[in-house]
């Protein structure tokens, strides 16, 4: 019988704890987008302020690519809504762990909720935990490193105008990796990622903007709950 849902200090610690490698790596491409962002003409505090209150690492790099004195805001809304959509499923994953949680803690956490404490902390709740701070002590770590690199990233600007002539560019695509193999249960989970990346590559080909993003996570998902409704 798994234990009843809590919210603790020690929790919060050992999340912390559990996501610093995962930290270092949100570091580094937090670099790029210090670095971008200065490129893009975003001063200090508006570069600082977008990585504090923002907070979404792939939002963030993608608006750079669309900022300028001729950018266009609904299409910088419209990508970030798309590119952010799978925050509904992952929210929606944590509901059984947080149903028993005042506003404060359920919306803190969820608002320290990136990709990587996310993965973390479902593969504890998974083993058994029903700490729920694991969630938000690591979603500290990585908020703290993502700021503290923007910040970094501004004053390396001079030395790294050139990101990718570092490989700083793959530091993002490198920590999805990770994470991607930290969930691989077996075979059975092979066909939704298999399908997941076959549409996302035809919605690429076809499709304006990033919403083979959004294709290629609805076609993984769909098939996956397909897969688990005939194994239940």
């Amino acid at each position: 019988m798994h234990a009843t849902p809590s919210f603790t200090l020690q929790g919060l610690r050992r999340g912390f704890t559990a996501t610093l490698p995962l930290g270092l790596g949100v570091f580094v491409y937090g670099l790029v987008f210090g670095v971008l962002s200065r490129q893009a003409g975003l001063t200090d505090l508006q570069a600082l302020a977008m990585s504090a209150f923002v907070y979404a690492g792939a939002s963030q790099l993608l608006a750079m690519e669309l900022w300028g004195p001729a950018m266009d805001v609904a299409a910088v809304v419209l990508t970030t809504l798309v590119v952010n959509l799978r925050h509904v499923l992952m929210g929606a994953a944590l509901a059984p762990w947080f149903q028993g949680f005042g506003p404060a803690k359920a919306y803190g956490s969820v608002f320290l909720m990136a990709d990587e404490n996310w993965a973390m902390a479902m593969g504890a709740y998974a083993r058994g935990e029903r700490d729920g701070a694991i969630l938000a002590g690591g979603g500290l770590c990585v908020w703290v490193s993502w700021f503290a690199a923007t910040a970094v990233g501004r004053v390396l600007t001079g030395g790294l105008a050139e990101p990718e002539a570092f490989g700083l560019d793959f530091a993002f695509t490198a920590v999805f990796l990770a994470l991607l193999t930290g969930f691989w249960r077996g075979r059975a989970d092979l066909p939704p990622w298999l399908a997941a990346a076959v549409v996302s590559l035809l919605a690429w080909a076809v499709l304006p903007g990033k919403w083979y993003i959004l294709a290629g996570g609805l076609a993984g998902s769909l098939l996956a709950y397909m897969t688990y409704k005939e194994r239940a």
